[in-house]
């Protein structure tokens, strides 16, 4: 397995069934989730999830292919996803009438 992480652009929050939140930033992050510490081993989107998980540190899927496919998961088992605030958009500057300039 590749060494180097894919870090997500906005991390995916998760409430375990035990109540805690966690946060995963990166394909290695839910990778590990999936695999050492999932609720349920079954299900078709755990089973996308790790696939993609693992072609995204193969870089042959896109990373957020596998950041979607892992929510999916996280749905099929039963736990909450949390949205995160998402990053602030890029500001324009705006003209004197109020109108974005170009």
């Amino acid at each position: 397995m590749p060494t180097s992480d894919i870090p997500w652009f906005n991390p995916v929050s998760v409430r375990l069934q035990s109540g805690i939140k966690r946060s995963f930033a990166s394909v290695l992050d839910a990778l590990d989730f999936l695999e050492n510490e999932w609720p349920m081993r079954s299900g078709a989107y755990y089973d996308a999830a790790t696939v993609s998980c693992r072609r995204a540190l193969n870089r042959s899927t896109p990373p957020a292919v596998a950041r979607e496919m892992f929510i999916a998961a996280c749905l099929e088992a039963g736990l909450r996803t949390i949205a995160d605030a998402p990053a602030p958009p890029q500001s324009r500057p705006v003209s004197a009438f109020g109108r974005p300039s170009r």
